[in-house]
Protein backbone atom coordinates (compact mmCIF):
# COMPACT_ATOMS: atom_id res chain seq x y z
CA UNK A 1 0.00 0.00 0.00
CA UNK A 2 1.49 3.43 -1.22
CA UNK A 3 0.39 6.73 0.62
CA UNK A 4 0.67 9.60 -0.70
CA UNK A 5 1.58 12.95 2.00
CA UNK A 6 0.87 15.56 -0.46
CA UNK A 7 1.11 18.84 0.65
CA UNK A 8 0.57 22.66 -0.19
CA UNK A 9 3.37 24.66 1.51
CA UNK A 10 4.39 28.30 1.04
CA UNK A 11 6.92 28.55 3.63
CA UNK A 12 8.56 25.78 4.14
CA UNK A 13 6.28 24.81 7.57
CA UNK A 14 3.52 22.64 6.03
CA UNK A 15 6.44 20.69 3.40
CA UNK A 16 8.58 20.03 6.96
CA UNK A 17 5.16 18.69 8.78
CA UNK A 18 4.29 16.27 5.64
CA UNK A 19 7.84 15.12 5.01
CA UNK A 20 7.87 14.17 8.99
CA UNK A 21 4.66 12.13 8.70
CA UNK A 22 5.42 10.19 5.23
CA UNK A 23 8.71 9.87 7.92
CA UNK A 24 6.83 8.33 10.40
CA UNK A 25 4.46 6.16 8.58
CA UNK A 26 7.50 4.77 6.98
CA UNK A 27 9.21 3.86 9.97
CA UNK A 28 6.39 2.07 11.41
CA UNK A 29 6.49 -0.20 8.19
CA UNK A 30 4.36 1.44 5.26
CA UNK A 31 5.09 2.76 1.92
CA UNK A 32 4.55 6.52 2.17
CA UNK A 33 5.87 9.41 -0.02
CA UNK A 34 5.87 13.06 0.62
CA UNK A 35 5.34 15.26 -2.38
CA UNK A 36 3.81 18.74 -3.29
CA UNK A 37 -0.03 18.07 -4.48
CA UNK A 38 0.78 20.57 -7.71
CA UNK A 39 3.57 17.82 -8.77
CA UNK A 40 1.28 14.40 -8.15
CA UNK A 41 0.47 13.44 -11.76
CA UNK A 42 -1.11 10.22 -10.77
CA UNK A 43 -3.20 9.91 -7.94
CA UNK A 44 -5.09 7.02 -9.05
CA UNK A 45 -1.46 5.09 -7.74
CA UNK A 46 -1.56 5.63 -4.40
CA UNK A 47 -4.05 3.35 -2.11
CA UNK A 48 -4.24 5.89 0.44
CA UNK A 49 -4.16 9.67 1.10
CA UNK A 50 -2.98 12.61 4.10
CA UNK A 51 -2.95 15.65 2.23
CA UNK A 52 -2.31 19.00 4.01
CA UNK A 53 -1.95 22.76 2.90
CA UNK A 54 -0.99 25.94 4.80
CA UNK A 55 -4.03 28.17 5.82
CA UNK A 56 -4.44 31.35 4.84
CA UNK A 57 -7.06 33.55 5.42
CA UNK A 58 -9.34 30.60 7.18
CA UNK A 59 -8.25 28.96 3.92
CA UNK A 60 -6.41 25.95 2.20
CA UNK A 61 -3.88 27.27 -0.48
CA UNK A 62 -5.52 27.45 -3.81
CA UNK A 63 -3.11 24.76 -5.34
CA UNK A 64 -4.37 22.33 -2.28
CA UNK A 65 -7.73 23.07 -3.21
CA UNK A 66 -7.50 22.12 -6.83
CA UNK A 67 -5.81 18.41 -6.59
CA UNK A 68 -8.59 17.48 -4.11
CA UNK A 69 -11.15 18.92 -6.08
CA UNK A 70 -10.21 17.88 -9.49
CA UNK A 71 -9.31 14.71 -8.07
CA UNK A 72 -12.67 12.95 -5.72
CA UNK A 73 -12.95 10.33 -8.17
CA UNK A 74 -9.52 8.82 -7.63
CA UNK A 75 -9.88 9.73 -3.48
CA UNK A 76 -13.29 8.77 -3.17
CA UNK A 77 -13.55 4.98 -1.37
CA UNK A 78 -9.70 5.32 -0.06
CA UNK A 79 -8.33 6.28 3.35
CA UNK A 80 -7.91 9.81 3.47
CA UNK A 81 -6.43 11.96 5.94
CA UNK A 82 -6.89 15.70 6.08
CA UNK A 83 -4.11 18.44 7.67
CA UNK A 84 -3.60 22.22 8.39
CA UNK A 85 -1.14 24.28 9.53
CA UNK A 86 -1.10 27.57 9.85
CA UNK A 87 -1.74 29.20 13.69
CA UNK A 88 1.48 30.87 15.30
CA UNK A 89 2.46 31.05 18.95
CA UNK A 90 2.80 29.02 21.61
CA UNK A 91 -1.20 29.83 23.40
CA UNK A 92 -3.45 27.19 22.99
CA UNK A 93 -6.76 29.27 23.43
CA UNK A 94 -6.67 32.74 21.86
CA UNK A 95 -7.50 36.07 23.85
CA UNK A 96 -11.58 34.82 23.52
CA UNK A 97 -10.57 31.33 24.95
CA UNK A 98 -11.51 29.47 22.01
CA UNK A 99 -9.07 26.81 20.87
CA UNK A 100 -6.84 27.73 18.87
CA UNK A 101 -6.16 25.02 16.72
CA UNK A 102 -10.17 24.52 16.54
CA UNK A 103 -10.50 28.06 15.34
CA UNK A 104 -8.23 27.69 12.46
CA UNK A 105 -9.73 24.52 10.59
CA UNK A 106 -9.75 25.79 7.08
CA UNK A 107 -13.19 25.81 5.81
CA UNK A 108 -12.33 22.88 3.36
CA UNK A 109 -12.62 20.24 5.83
CA UNK A 110 -16.23 20.73 6.00
CA UNK A 111 -16.45 20.80 2.41
CA UNK A 112 -14.23 17.83 2.01
CA UNK A 113 -15.38 15.90 4.54
CA UNK A 114 -18.55 15.67 3.08
CA UNK A 115 -17.05 14.35 0.06
CA UNK A 116 -14.82 12.30 0.84
CA UNK A 117 -15.31 11.28 4.75
CA UNK A 118 -11.74 11.76 5.70
CA UNK A 119 -10.49 9.14 8.58
CA UNK A 120 -8.89 12.04 10.18
CA UNK A 121 -8.50 15.93 10.16
CA UNK A 122 -5.83 17.22 12.09
CA UNK A 123 -4.65 21.52 12.30
CA UNK A 124 -0.87 21.82 13.17
CA UNK A 125 0.62 24.90 14.57
CA UNK A 126 2.85 26.30 11.99
CA UNK A 127 6.06 28.12 11.95
CA UNK A 128 7.30 31.55 10.81
CA UNK A 129 11.12 32.95 9.34
CA UNK A 130 10.82 36.24 8.39
CA UNK A 131 13.76 35.87 6.37
CA UNK A 132 11.71 33.69 3.46
CA UNK A 133 8.79 36.03 3.24
CA UNK A 134 7.29 37.36 0.60
CA UNK A 135 6.60 41.16 0.11
CA UNK A 136 3.11 41.27 1.09
CA UNK A 137 3.68 39.07 4.51
CA UNK A 138 7.02 41.45 5.14
CA UNK A 139 4.53 44.55 4.81
CA UNK A 140 2.43 42.98 7.46
CA UNK A 141 5.15 42.44 9.99
CA UNK A 142 5.70 46.47 10.02
CA UNK A 143 2.45 47.37 10.81
CA UNK A 144 2.07 47.74 14.92
CA UNK A 145 0.33 44.47 15.42
CA UNK A 146 1.90 42.79 12.59
CA UNK A 147 4.11 41.44 14.53
CA UNK A 148 1.63 40.00 17.01
CA UNK A 149 -0.15 38.62 14.17
CA UNK A 150 2.48 37.09 12.34
CA UNK A 151 5.13 36.00 15.45
CA UNK A 152 8.51 35.05 14.73
CA UNK A 153 9.47 31.28 15.36
CA UNK A 154 8.75 27.46 14.71
CA UNK A 155 5.70 26.19 16.88
CA UNK A 156 4.97 23.04 15.31
CA UNK A 157 4.32 20.45 17.85
CA UNK A 158 6.69 17.60 16.66
CA UNK A 159 5.29 14.96 19.51
CA UNK A 160 1.60 15.82 18.27
CA UNK A 161 2.56 15.66 14.95
CA UNK A 162 4.65 12.05 15.51
CA UNK A 163 1.19 10.81 17.36
CA UNK A 164 -1.21 11.83 14.95
CA UNK A 165 0.78 10.01 12.22
CA UNK A 166 1.40 6.79 14.36
CA UNK A 167 -2.50 6.59 14.73
CA UNK A 168 -2.67 6.80 10.58
CA UNK A 169 0.28 3.96 11.02
CA UNK A 170 -2.25 2.01 12.90
CA UNK A 171 -5.12 2.64 10.90
CA UNK A 172 -3.50 1.33 7.58
CA UNK A 173 -2.33 -1.68 9.54
CA UNK A 174 -5.45 -2.68 10.37
CA UNK A 175 -7.45 -2.35 7.33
Amino acid sequence: MTVLVGFSSKYGATEGIAERIARKLREAGRDAVARPVASVERPADYDAFVLGSAVYMGSWRKEATEFVRENLAALAGKPVWLFSSGPLGIEAKDAEGRDKLKEAEPKQFEEFGEALSPRGRQVFFGALDPSVLGRRDRLVRRIPSGRELLPEGDFRDWAAIDEWAAGIAEELAAG
